[in-house]
C-alpha cells in the first residue's frame, strides 16, 4: 500500500479515472489500515482526531478525504476494508 497522489497533483481526467466506480468505505477500518501500513501519513493527517469527510474505495485504490483533498492510496493487493 502506498500514497500514489492527491487530487491537487493530477489532472481532472486522471481524477475521473481514479474515482471511477468509487463506493463508500468504512472509515474506522481504513484508519486502522493506514495506521499500520502508512504511519507517517496517519500522523501527518492527525487521523486520530475526528474527520467529517466520507472515504471511498475502488478496485485499485482507497480514497481518503481530508481537508477537502482526496488522497489516492494504491491498494497494491486485495484487502478486507
Amino acid at each position: 500500500m502506498y500514497l500514489e497522489c492527491t487530487c491537487s497533483d493530477i489532472t481532472v481526467g486522471k481524477w475521473e479515472k481514479l474515482m471511477e466506480g468509487a463506493k463508500r468505505t468504512n472509515k474506522r477500518l481504513l484508519h486502522g489500515l493506514i495506521r499500520k501500513e502508512l504511519p507517517e501519513l496517519y500522523e501527518a493527517l492527525c487521523l486520530s482526531l475526528h474527520n467529517p469527510y466520507t472515504y471511498f474505495q475502488t478496485k485499485t485504490h482507497y480514497i481518503l478525504v481530508h481537508s477537502a483533498i482526496e488522497y489516492f492510496i494504491n491498494k497494491e493487493e486485495d484487502s478486507h476494508v
